[in-house]
């Protein structure tokens, strides 16, 4: 195998293994919040407070790797500006995926439930789906309109848009098309029922077209 293939192959690891980490932070979170309260708000907030630090730390370790993107929609970003090759786009996206299924399973395993269970958590009507494309299209812009100026800075800011989401939308923004999928594999407080995963796969991309169509409006689509 040739370096550029092993190079390739590290960067695919780096997504898939830093998402898989992710969801273990988030679904894991889940379960533990909800064992240890009946709350609905210290269990959200445990849930966010976990996400926020996880997302922190795995950014900042894998960022100068693979980019640390974890997520469909910031891949299809990075490639539509110019930032990540149009040929990598799927192989990130499938790693994202695959690696989030995997950690939902380890997260389930961690708290002795099975490995894999359908999620019973409905997440739907107008205004989820509407907080859904917010969430989406903030995240992108956010990290479009500051991580080029200041990469130092692309941890902390990514992780606070993320926390601060968890709040003020209505889907607790999820904004991410593998992890949406994911958390369909838990039925805990971080899952999202299987029939509610399209709506909000579609939230996403419109959430993300949003974005392409502010960042131009704003003369910053290129990076």
């Amino acid at each position: 195998m040739t370096e550029p293939q092993h190079h390739l192959r590290r960067l695919i690891f780096a997504e898939g293994l830093g998402t898989a980490l992710l969801i273990i932070a988030v679904v894991g979170s889940g379960i533990m919040a909800e064992s240890l309260s009946d709350d609905v708000g210290v269990q959200l907030l445990a849930n966010a407070a976990a996400t926020v630090g996880a997302l922190y730390a795995l950014i900042t370790m894998f960022g100068t790797i693979s980019g640390a993107h974890f997520n469909p929609v910031v891949s299809l970003m990075a490639a539509a500006r110019g930032q990540l090759p149009w040929a990598r786009l799927p192989l990130y996206s499938l790693a994202q995926l695959v690696g989030g299924c995997l950690g939902t399973a380890v997260a389930n395993l961690m708290f002795e439930q099975p490995a894999w269970e359908w999620s019973t958590k409905v997440r739907d009507g107008s205004g989820i789906w509407l907080g859904e494309v917010v969430a989406t299209a903030g995240l992108l812009l956010v990290i479009a309109l500051t991580t080029a100026a200041r990469p130092a800075s692309t941890p902390g800011i990514v992780a606070a848009w993320i926390g601060g989401a968890y709040w003020f939308t209505s889907s607790t923004s999820l904004a991410n098309p593998a992890v949406t999928a994911a958390r369909s594999l838990s039925n805990s407080f971080a899952g999202i029922a299987p029939e509610s995963v399209p709506m909000f796969w579609l939230m996403q991309m419109v959430g993300t077209l949003l974005a392409f169509g502010l960042l131009a409006a704003l003369g910053r689509w290129r990076h």
